[in-house]
C-alpha cells in the first residue's frame, strides 16, 4: 500500500501532521512490518517549503504516480491551489476518483476540486460553501455539499481546514492500517483529552498478533 502525498509550496503544515507523524513511525499499524510507503510527490521533483517553512524534497512526481488498489492519494491545503500550476494534479485526482481510486483533500485543495469538477456529483464537504462557489463558478455540487467538519463520499474524503483531527480520522479508516478500536481510542483521546481514551488505545495494541493480523 502507498500514500502519495502532495507537496507544493505553501502546505498546511498542520492540516496532515497527525497522519505524516502516524503513518511514517507505524507506532500503531496493525501489522508493523506489512508493505506500507509515505511518499512525497511534487509537481516536479524539485525542493518546496511549506508554509511553516519546512524544506519537502519530493520522491517523485506527480505524473510518475501509479496508483494500484488500496493506494490514496492525499492532498493537503495550500494557497496555490487556486492556481494555474497545480492544474496536473487536480486533473489527475479527477481521474482518480472516476478510476474508484482513493482521495483524500482538506481545505484548500476541496476548492481545488471544485473548480475541475470533481465535486460534483460526490458527497463533499469544504470550508464553506458559499465561497466554494464564489470561487468556482463552473461548481454543480451544492447538492452534494455538507456541511460536517469531514466527509467521506466512497473513495473521497474532504474536510474543512479547521478539521485535521476528523479529517485523519477518516483517512486512517479508510487506509485500515489500524485496528478500528485503535482508531477509535486514538480519535477519542484527542478529542476528549480523556484519560479512559488513553487506556482503550493501550489495550487496543495488546490483542494476539493473530487477531491484529485479521
Amino acid at each position: 500500500m502507498k500514500v502519495f502525498l502532495v507537496t507544493v509550496d505553501t502546505l498546511a503544515d498542520w492540516e496532515i501532521g497527525y497522519l505524516t507523524a502516524e503513518l511514517n513511525s507505524r507506532r500503531f499499524f496493525a501489522d508493523p512490518g506489512m508493505d506500507f510507503s509515505l511518499l512525497k510527490a511534487g509537481l516536479t521533483r524539485d525542493e518546496v517549503k511549506s508554509m511553516g517553512g519546512v524544506s519537502y524534497m519530493p520522491d517523485l512526481a506527480i505524473d510518475e504516480i501509479r496508483m494500484q488498489e488500496g493506494d490514496l492519494l492525499l492532498m493537503p491545503g495550500a494557497e496555490i491551489w487556486e492556481s494555474p500550476q497545480v492544474k496536473p494534479v487536480l486533473e489527475l485526482a479527477a481521474s482518480l476518483l472516476d478510476q474508484g481510486h482513493h482521495v483524500a483533500a482538506i481545505c484548500g485543495a476541496t476548492i481545488g476540486l471544485a473548480g475541475v469538477g470533481a465535486l460534483d456529483r460526490r458527497r463533499h464537504t469544504s470550508n464553506d460553501l458559499g465561497y466554494l462557489k464564489q470561487s468556482c463558478p463552473d461548481y454543480r455540487g451544492e447538492a452534494w455539499y455538507r456541511k460536517d467538519p469531514a466527509v467521506r463520499g466512497d473513495n473521497l474524503i474532504t474536510a474543512t481546514g479547521l478539521a485535521p483531527l476528523e479529517f485523519s480520522y477518516e483517512v486512517l479508516k479508510m487506509l485500515k492500517v489500524w485496528r478500528p478500536e485503535t482508531t477509535k481510542a486514538w480519535y477519542r483521546l484527542h478529542k476528549t483529552r480523556q484519560e479512559r481514551w488513553f487506556h482503550e488505545l493501550v489495550a487496543s495494541m495488546s490483542a494476539p498478533a493473530q487477531e491484529q493480523a485479521q
